[in-house]
């Protein structure tokens, strides 16, 4: 493995202010995704559950999720205005949920407290991912499962227009969005075989891959 894909630079938008408003509006108009990943994700988070959504931008993910179950859910991000989006539009949803500004490499929790930890479409612009993968073991609790939802570098350019049209976008956004997926996403994106790679060097050590789409699933058991 290359010292890129131990520690590398960010090189994707700073997500705050201006550029965090417009990512929150135009993502709310796939609520359906995140709906949908929700349901898929609340099989695997037993009864009471403590959850970690790591990265969570707007929070829709969480905000879907806690409307399914009775859970604790945190929410952790590097964004402070991301976590003042994500705060209002659970505030306006009537929920409670801990969304706080922190970095997935050394997060400012103790070890063993989550039973499940979720984090999707923010792992590739991570700059220690390795420690990321590292720092979902440890909050971790033993029996518990760790999920990284992203791109993959490789993903085909039909399933990638199909994606985007499946967002519902006017013309301007969808130039925007289609833009950024090949000039920025992919790049940073990661193959298969980089994921078990970067697992292998972690407690985790193995893990399961599930392709769908655009993307892949990473499912870290510890």
């Amino acid at each position: 493995m290359n010292s890129a894909q131990t520690q590398k630079a960010y090189k994707g938008l700073p997500m705050e202010g201006l550029i965090a408003s417009w990512y929150a509006k135009t993502t709310r108009k796939d609520l359906k995704r995140h709906q949908l990943m929700a349901k898929q994700m609340v099989e695997k988070i037993p009864v009471h559950g403590k959850v970690l959504e790591i990265a969570p931008g707007p929070g829709y993910f969480s905000i879907e999720l806690a409307q399914l179950g009775n859970f604790q859910i945190t929410g952790l991000d590097i964004s402070k205005s991301f976590v003042e989006i994500a705060r209002r539009n659970a505030s306006e949803a009537g929920l409670q949920i801990d969304f706080r500004e922190g970095n997935a490499s050394a997060m400012p929790f103790k070890e063993n407290t989550f039973d499940f930890t979720f984090c999707q479409a923010a792992f590739k612009n991570f700059s220690e991912p390795v420690k990321a993968i590292a720092e979902m073991y440890r909050v971790l609790r033993p029996g518990g499962l760790s999920i990284i939802s992203d791109l993959r570098r490789d993903a085909p350019p039909e399933e990638i227009e199909r994606e985007i049209k499946g967002m519902g976008l006017g013309p301007v956004n969808r130039f925007m969005v289609r833009w950024t997926f090949r000039n920025m996403l992919l790049k940073n994106a990661y193959r298969l075989d980089e994921m078990k790679s970067m697992v292998a060097r972690t407690p985790f050590g193995k893990c399961e891959i599930n392709v769908d789409g655009v993307g892949f699933q990473v499912l870290l058991r510890k």
